[in-house]
């Protein structure tokens, strides 16, 4: 488990995404929720978990929730990692010299996931791929997006309700 569980304030970070530009977790929370996707690129669940955390930014994008990753690899590396598993969603590099934003959350692993109420409190915190915590956080970016939860794993398709990080 994440040091860091529901009901915790979030840390505030600052961090440039892939492209250069910078985003604060304080001015974020302004526009809403905000969903942080902690990873690594050789992480063999992370490369499970996060084409269906695409579905959710696909889903829901500009829709009042803000969903980034947090890449703990160089920029060439994480470049690579999106264009492979498909992820489109915007992605912050962490200083991988100290991880100041991932020690700051407390991960032990990753894929780790963490929901932020716009007023900073930490409401999901998901370590590893767990199917329920996927499910609620849908639910969650359809009730800040106030539409109808999308259907994000069809009835049949084989997808694992939890996976070790």
């Amino acid at each position: 488990m994440p040091a860091l569980k529901p009901g915790a304030k979030a840390p505030d970070f600052s961090l440039t995404a892939m492209h250069g530009k910078k985003f604060s977790l304080h001015e974020g929370l302004t526009r809403g929720p905000v969903v942080l996707a902690f990873f690594k690129v050789s992480c063999p669940i992370c490369q499970y978990a996060f084409p269906l955390y695409e579905r959710l930014y696909q889903a829901y994008k500009n829709q009042g929730v803000t969903l980034l990753g947090v890449s703990q690899n160089e920029r060439a590396d994480t470049e690579s990692f999106c264009r492979k598993f498909g992820v489109t969603f915007p992605i912050l590099l962490e200083d991988t010299s100290t991880f100041p934003v991932s020690n700051a959350y407390g991960l032990a692993s990753v894929p780790t996931l963490f929901w932020i109420s716009p007023e900073g409190t930490i409401e999901i915190a998901s370590v590893g791929w767990d199917r329920k915590d996927y499910e609620k956080a849908g639910r969650q970016m359809a009730g800040a997006a106030k539409v109808p939860a999308s259907v994000l794993i069809p009835p049949g398709e084989s997808v694992a309700d939890f996976r070790a990080g």
